[in-house]
């Protein structure tokens, strides 16, 4: 379709922006002029809000809709395509030109209640920036841990891609967006709590040059990003690259970021757990997170057994010392069992 084609069809559709929502996004609710509902896809909340009055085109154009959760914008169209679950444009653009012949529904009185809110940075708006991004596979999130020196990427599908993840310095500032990749944080039943974005250059050569590359949303403490399914024995330590670095050494071996040094001493246990590798960083911060973890442990009834880098952290150690020289170093550090159940299978 012309670009101009469907300028016109978002101008015709915001002419009639509310009968669109109530088509729609039947699960949201008009409040003052704007529709409130959860998201794009039409889930009950009132984080995402459509303007309902406006100009035919530019900044404040009705139909203009915007996620505070995720900061995800668009116009009707892009509404017509989430929600109707559609891919190719031309199905869009039809879908569209159909509603417009439609008579429009009139208002309904139940469409005024109001549904439970979806506050940003709350575990729903987690996991719905989790759903709307894709496999890291091919993307500019393997290109930059490789970087990192990490490349065996085994049982990651906690990580994901965002190619223009929302990114906003302060209140005051415009929001960006760059691509990011997004880690799911989970509780013990797997269930998604929150999210961890890192932001990135476009080419995947570092993190984006931005304040805050990284930033947590959701539910996190106790929680953490998993790899594997842990039983008796797990890793669990703070940064995801961390974490990523020392599995490089014990590929079978299941681990968990916490993703601080403070949410890391709250780490929950799984209830089959009987020995605990902490993966300390070298400094204060980890000093203090791995003194409340011991003890943490030691009272559960769980041996805990720390796991220090030769230099400042794991992906250091693995960057400027080589694989082999932290799988030696790993190796000296481990329970004589876990030697031939771990890290044989890195050989």
């Amino acid at each position: 379709m012309a670009r101009h084609d469907a300028s016109e069809l978002a101008q015709r559709l915001g002419r009639q922006a509310e009968a669109v929502c109530r088509h729609y996004l039947s699960a949201g609710y008009r409040e003052g002029r704007y529709w409130l509902v959860g998201d794009v896809r039409n889930t009950p909340g009132r984080s995402m809000f459509v303007r309902l009055k406006g100009a035919d085109s530019g900044r404040g154009a009705a139909g203009k809709w915007t996620d505070a959760a995720t900061g995800e914008h668009g116009d009707l169209l892009d509404v017509i395509r989430e929600s109707c679950g559609l891919i190719d444009f031309k199905d869009v653009a039809d879908e569209a030109r159909t509603f417009l012949s439609l008579p429009h529904p009139e208002p309904d009185p139940d469409h005024q209640r109001r549904p439970a809110s979806a506050p940003a940075g709350s575990p729903e708006a987690a996991r719905r920036l989790f759903a709307m991004s894709q496999p890291i596979t091919g993307t500019v999130v393997k290109s930059y841990l490789r970087k990192r020196g990490i490349t065996a990427l085994h049982g990651t599908g906690s990580l994901r891609f965002h190619p223009r993840c929302y990114y906003r310095p302060d209140e005051h500032s415009p929001t960006e967006t760059w691509p990011a990749m997004i880690a799911s944080v989970t509780d013990l039943d797997g269930r998604i709590t929150g999210v961890h974005r890192t932001w990135l250059s476009p080419e995947g050569s570092g993190k984006a040059p931005i304040d805050t590359p990284r930033r947590a949303m959701g539910d996190l403490l106790g929680h953490a990003v998993r790899f594997g399914t842990a039983h008796d024995v797990i890793a669990a330590g703070e940064g995801i690259e961390t974490i990523l670095s020392l599995r490089m050494a014990l590929p079978g071996l299941p681990m968990a970021a916490a993703l601080s040094a403070a949410h890391l001493s709250a780490i929950l246990f799984p209830a089959t757990l009987r020995r605990l590798y902490i993966a300390r960083d070298d400094d204060p911060a980890g000093d203090g997170a791995r003194d409340s973890l011991v003890e943490r442990a030691q009272t559960a009834g769980i041996e805990a057994i720390v796991l220090s880098p030769t230099l400042g952290d794991f992906n250091e150690d693995l960057r400027t010392l080589g694989i082999g020289a932290l799988r030696a170093a790993t190796r000296q550090q481990l329970a004589p069992e876990d030697v031939a159940r771990f890290l044989t299978l890195a050989a």
